[in-house]
């Protein structure tokens, strides 16, 4: 069996390493295609796949068509929106992921963002602290979990919605449910956004629901960038100059919120959530771990698609 890590933005080596155990001690082989700069090459790579483990790389109907011995496809990380599912399902390939196990570095750059905001964008001027503010945690999954566990410790009042989580999961965590997102966005000072991109959630972070956010809001997007409604953002905080956006997803308007927004708005230049050594290796050997448990015995806890 040959296993295929295809990563246009590598694991660090320690990961590789890691993960390079955990399939050779299967009696598998392991294939590295990295730093790829064409779809040719991942192509040409996948043709011989049994399993593929990617990060942010796109699997679509080309790729799955050119992998024709193909089983598994595991991504390394929370989302998933860079595989196409239905085009796996039709192949007979499973879809994974890695949940939770990079939660930790995505609430921690949450807060390194806010933070960044709290005080002014580092520029010298007075500004606020995080303590006794209001955090609106939108989505109470794994990275909601950790950003509540955060909080914590910054003596913030902490709020959560989620549709799909039980009100008795959010309050175990010693956080206070509301009843609705628009609840959170009035209640909170702050709202760190949690959110997978879906056919419901794309665009839902709109004027009307940051808007109501109270004065000095600050929104926080660590998820994915098609949530934000960038264009009725960008009006709102033309309207009003309280608001500050960070994000670790540069919007496609980028250029337009860096030049209307400077000292409110700031992007980090590429995704940078899971971008840490511990993320990389808790990542990258349970991709490995998940694709051994399931050509071996089966085992799809992980399964996304259907």
């Amino acid at each position: 069996m040959k296993i295929l890590v295809a990563t246009d933005k590598p694991f660090a080596k320690v990961a590789v390493d890691g993960l390079r155990g955990e399939i050779e001690a299967a009696g598998y082989e392991l294939a590295l295609l990295e730093k790829y700069t064409s779809k040719t090459q991942l192509l040409e790579a996948v043709k011989e796949a049994n399993a593929i483990i990617i990060r942010s790389d796109i699997i679509d109907a080309e790729v799955l068509d050119a992998a024709k011995a193909l089983k598994i496809v595991v991504r390394a990380g929370a989302g998933y929106d860079n595989v196409d599912l239905d085009a796996a399902t039709a192949h007979g390939v499973c879809v994974m992921n890695t949940p939770g196990q990079n939660s930790n570095a995505v609430a921690e750059l949450a807060f390194g963002m806010m933070v960044m905001a709290a005080r002014n964008m580092y520029n010298g001027t007075s500004g606020t602290e995080l303590k006794d503010k209001k955090l609106g945690i939108h989505a109470f999954g794994n990275v909601g979990h950790n950003v509540a566990r955060i909080a914590k410790g910054f003596g913030m009042d902490i709020y959560a919605y989620d549709a799909f989580c039980p009100k008795e999961v959010i309050e175990a965590a010693g956080v206070k449910p509301v009843a609705s997102v628009e609840e959170l966005y009035t209640t909170c000072d702050v709202v760190s956004i949690h959110i997978p991109a879906t056919s419901e959630t794309k665009n839902s972070i709109n004027r009307d629901l940051v808007g109501r956010m109270p004065k000095g809001g600050v929104l926080v997007n660590t998820a994915r960038k098609e949530v934000i409604n960038e264009a009725e953002l960008i009006t709102l905080m033309e309207e009003r100059g309280d608001l500050k956006y960070m994000t670790d997803i540069m919007p496609s308007a980028h250029e337009t919120f860096a030049a209307k927004f400077p000292g409110r708005y700031f992007s980090t230049p590429k995704k940078m959530g899971a971008q840490t050594a511990e993320a990389n290796i808790n990542a990258g050997i349970a991709a490995a771990r998940q694709i051994v448990g399931f050509l071996k015995d089966g085992i799809n806890k992980y399964q996304v698609n259907k």
